[in-house]
């Protein structure tokens, strides 16, 4: 009898462990993308915190409206492009942008689509599409030339500015708490599932960011539970120079904020160095 039981248990932990990972293969655009942390909702501009913007929907290749943000610094130094992570919108972003406006940045802010107001579903391919038509409307629109647009990219946005880099000669390139690749942040958040294998998004940053040439500047927390400081060593390690690697503090979600006023300071100094060189 006992060796029937104990046949039992193992095939229904199988079963179990199967229907887990196929789970994680037909979900993971759920765990991925986060529209809805901690809301959907826009409900604050930057006129809240004073600063003037002009509000725009971005037209991307496909028919997809964005929603976003421009916000001018007065005698701009240059222009942000801002690729925020894979959590919430445009809206809980004030903080850095007025960071940015501080050090002389203006910024172009956009939810991807399926964030905010933003129309569609966001995918791999969208969220590449939705950077594109952003970088488009600075540089065609606007006539900014790409020796005065620096990249900023959080988390998952880590992954579309540095492939829009890789395609682009922009002025530099900021992350902050950047993983690598999504199979080798899967990889580490699920060392009991075949991860690399299940993994159906890539966003590469390690491979665009070893086809970047301009100037690179990385962010990582050495207590970031989410994505390992490792990978923000990777990140650095995959970069050509010009480069810089500033270690922050605090866990994932709340390093940006502890950390605000050292990005704005060592963003302020990286591009004192390197902007319209």
């Amino acid at each position: 009898m006992f060796p029937e039981a104990l046949k039992t248990l193992v095939l229904a932990l199988a079963v179990a462990y199967s229907a887990f990972a196929a789970t994680a293969f037909l979900l993971q655009d759920r765990l991925l993308y986060l529209p809805d942390l901690p809301s959907r909702e826009v409900d604050a501009t930057p006129a809240d915190l004073g600063l003037p913007f002009e509000p725009l929907t971005l037209a991307t290749r496909g028919g997809e409206k964005l929603d976003a943000w421009f916000v001018p610094a007065p005698n701009a130094r240059g222009t942000l492009l801002y690729l925020h992570g894979n959590a919430g919108n445009i809206a809980h972003r004030l903080e850095p942008i007025r960071m940015f406006h501080r050090i002389g940045l203006s910024v172009l802010i956009f939810d991807y689509r399926g964030y905010g107001r933003s129309s569609g579903r966001p995918s791999e391919e969208g969220t590449y599409r939705d950077g594109e038509a952003a970088w488009r409307h600075l540089a065609e629109q606007r006539h900014i030339p790409p020796g005065n647009i620096v990249l900023f990219g959080e988390s998952l946005g880590a992954a579309v500015a540095a492939k829009l880099a890789a395609e682009r000669e922009a002025a530099a390139l900021v992350i902050v708490a950047g993983f690598t690749s999504v199979p080798d942040l899967a990889a580490t958040l699920y060392p009991w599932l075949p991860a690399r294998q299940l993994a159906r998004f890539r966003y590469d940053t390690r491979a665009y960011l070893t086809q970047v040439h301009s100037p690179v500047l990385i962010f990582h927390s050495r207590e970031d539970e989410i994505t390992p400081y490792s990978h923000g060593e990777a990140l650095y390690a995959a970069a050509h120079p010009p480069k810089a690697f500033v270690p922050m503090t605090g866990g994932h979600n709340d390093a940006y904020a502890l950390n605000l006023e050292l990005i704005g300071r060592e963003t302020d100094r990286f591009l004192s160095a390197h902007l319209n060189r």
